[in-house]
């Protein structure tokens, strides 16, 4: 084999390889991309499952259940639990409260 012919060959080879690490990159970039689409939309169901769960209770809602109780005649034992939180009415109550004030509130049945 004459030396032209070697170096023509080895071309030849560094083309064809450098050919095949395009193709192999472009198909490591499809799999990331792939692969970080995959992770943000497990990122996003969890974010909002977890906003769900954590969702804040509004002065609403609360109001909304002890309205409930009282024409059910807990008006007197809301007013107890009211005060448990150091508080004689509901806007007195801290937001921070209003989950454990919920499920207090939530408990009353009749005796």
């Amino acid at each position: 084999m004459l030396k032209t012919d070697l170096l023509e060959q080895i071309a030849k080879d560094l083309k064809s390889l450098a050919s095949s690490i395009d193709k192999l990159i472009l198909i490591e970039l499809d799999e990331n991309k792939n692969e970080k689409s995959s992770n943000s939309k497990a990122k996003k169901s969890e974010s909002v499952k977890k906003e769900a769960t954590e969702k804040e209770i509004s002065l609403e809602d609360v109001r909304a259940v002890l309205a409930d109780k009282s024409r059910l005649g807990f008006t007197s034992k809301i007013k107890e639990i009211l005060k448990g939180f150091g508080a004689n009415k509901l806007s007195d109550v801290s937001t921070s409260d209003y989950p454990e004030l919920l499920k207090l509130a939530r408990e009353l049945k009749d005796e």
